[in-house]
């Protein structure tokens, strides 16, 4: 099933301790991006939060953004008392190197940003990274549910695309068909004009004829095409992450459809040739945006 790398969750949850407001946005990218804005406090529990993800998502450029909120009387604070000591006597070196008279007061030290610390332990840590990764995971399924209702759309687009594609590679096999004949025709004129009598070497006529025939035949090119379009309906129904394969099948779609260009040299089967690459251009820019 197809699944774009565009979507967004968001959920709320919390306990005794915390309350926690979990939002993930992802966005289109070549491999699996993480980022967060965890704070201080749980930064040991990065590696475990992108694992977390890994196991849910496999490309895109995914951004988790935790709100945590303390309850009231959840968390009881201590004075870092060291860190005080080591912040006054920098400051009196200061005071001291620039000969300045003005004390070190309580509110200088009270800019100090590690002042005031968490007294609490490590399973009260525990408990609110629980609670924590609980809700992410909540966001995340709402995100991979819009991101599987825009797959459905993207699916829907490109196979109408790829229909359209075969509709005219039809037309273009039905318009080879018949310039045989008509290039059979041309090159027995051409040729009767370069001698004044009626004499044609049949032999050599249809030799010409027959090189001639290879050089347009592009029946091979539109076997193989017909085989890659029947690919690319199994890889969107397919129940995988089918973005890089159908990124590669296009690729061998396009070299298919410029040999049918170049073999060409009838103007309407190039106009039909030039919509086929549109349509396969259409088509990669939506594959961008796929898992």
């Amino acid at each position: 099933m197809i699944t774009s790398m565009t979507g967004f969750g968001r959920a709320e949850g919390s306990n005794e301790l915390i309350s926690v407001t979990a939002e993930v946005r992802s966005v289109n990218s070549r491999y699996l991006e993480v980022q967060n804005n965890l704070s201080r406090r749980y930064m040991s529990r990065e590696n475990d939060l992108r694992e977390l993800l890994r196991k849910r998502l496999h490309r895109g450029k995914v951004n988790v953004n935790v709100s945590v909120a303390r309850l009231s009387g959840a968390e009881t604070l201590k004075v870092n008392t060291d860190g005080a000591v080591a912040y006054v006597a920098a400051l009196n070196d200061v005071r001291k190197t620039l000969k300045i008279r003005e004390t070190v007061k309580l509110d200088h030290v009270i800019q100090y940003p590690d002042l005031l610390i968490s007294g609490e332990d490590t399973e009260t840590v525990d408990e609110e990274w629980a609670i924590i990764t609980k809700t992410v995971l909540v966001a995340v399924d709402k995100m991979l549910e819009m991101r599987s209702k825009e797959g459905k759309e993207l699916a829907h687009d490109m196979n109408s695309r790829i229909r359209n594609i075969e509709q005219l590679l039809g037309k273009i096999e039905k318009m080879t068909q018949e310039r045989i004949p008509q290039e059979r025709q041309r090159l027995r004129e051409r040729i009767g004009k370069l001698f004044e009598s009626d004499e044609i070497d049949e032999q050599r006529l249809e030799m010409e004829i027959v090189i001639l025939a290879d050089k347009l035949d592009i029946s091979e090119e539109c076997v193989r095409m017909r085989a890659h379009i029947k690919y690319f309906g199994e890889v969107v129904k397919a129940n995988e992450q089918g973005g890089r394969k159908i990124n590669f099948l296009l690729q061998e779609m396009n070299r298919e459809v410029n040999t049918m260009g170049s073999k060409s040299n009838d103007s309407e089967i190039a106009h039909h040739v030039v919509e086929i690459k549109e349509e396969l251009e259409r088509v990669r820019e939506q594959v961008q945006n796929i898992e």
